[in-house]
């Protein structure tokens, strides 16, 4: 007979087998333990790389709106530091919605539209774009309505000379026109009346809603309407995200104030954060009833 070879090829093969099974376990062991601290409490697992947070603007021709949105980026920067945070634009400005998602390759994000409302461009153009691209994307709610989005309309009222106070005379004279861009879309008309009486509860006076372009009434004829009702002390608040046409339009037709769009005011800052988490939340609860 012939002896065994100890070192046969049958041999060897069992014993790298078996110092595999051992270095395995001692890796899954050592994981186990750099989960523990010297105290023998476990240690909190470290939360994965967030979304990218994507703020998507409209985009204008008007040099003062790209500033203004890329302020507001800053801003929310500022305020949740380490999260990625980009900027695309839909139309008229670089970088466009396509190009910052195309750069973000397979990466997860969430898309915050710079809008106000519901209207085609957050459930049509936003939505194609995402779908389009490589990244792993959830488009969150537009701003509008929210609190924070009246603290910042009330803010620019106050910055353009709303008086802080008013006694009951200066209300029965007093109103504001939201000035808004406009949609033929009901659910935008819908969130614009809701912005609309929430100012209202705020200030103590009628606001009454108004479109610079497809819907009614426009400006001049809500200003008419209010004049008709012994309102003739009647402040703009301006309901766009950025200086732009509309808005200088929507501006120049003021018998007393208006004031300046929403730009990169704190508030705005905490709103895209605040419609980021809630996308993000949402996407974890699908995935955990997935």
């Amino acid at each position: 007979m012939t002896a065994s070879n100890p070192f046969s090829d049958e041999s060897t093969l069992h014993l790298d087998s078996a110092a595999h099974l051992m270095n395995s376990i001692g890796s899954r062991l050592a994981d186990r333990l750099r989960l523990v601290s010297p105290s023998g409490r476990r240690r909190p697992v470290p939360d994965p790389a967030p979304p990218a947070l994507v703020l998507v603007a409209h985009g204008s021709r008007d040099p003062r709106a790209l500033r203004t949105v890329r302020a507001l980026r800053d801003r929310v920067r500022e305020q949740r530091p380490g999260l990625p945070v980009h900027l695309g634009h839909i139309e008229l400005n670089e970088p466009l919605l396509p190009d910052t998602l195309a750069a973000l390759g397979a990466a997860s994000a969430i898309l915050v539209p710079l809008l106000l409302g519901r209207g085609y461009h957050v459930k049509q153009d936003i939505p194609e774009m995402a779908a389009a691209s490589p990244a792993r994307t959830r488009v969150a709610a537009p701003l509008g309505p929210h609190p924070l989005l009246v603290d910042t309309l009330h803010a620019r009222l106050l910055e353009a000379g709303w008086p802080p106070a008013q006694d009951a005379a200066a209300r029965r004279t007093g109103a504001v026109v939201l000035a808004a861009a406009g949609s033929r879309d009901p659910d935008s008309a819908a969130d614009t009346r809701r912005t609309a009486r929430l100012l209202a509860d705020r200030l103590g006076v009628p606001v009454v809603p108004a479109y610079a372009s497809a819907a009614n009434p426009t400006v001049p004829t809500a200003l008419r309407a209010l004049a008709a009702r012994g309102r003739d002390r009647v402040a703009i608040a301006s309901c766009f995200t950025a200086p732009g046409r509309f808005a200088t339009q929507c501006a120049q037709a003021a018998p007393w104030i208006a004031a300046e769009p929403l730009g990169a005011h704190e508030a705005m800052a905490r709103l895209v954060l605040h419609r980021y988490d809630q996308a993000r939340a949402r996407t974890a609860a699908d995935l955990a009833s997935a």
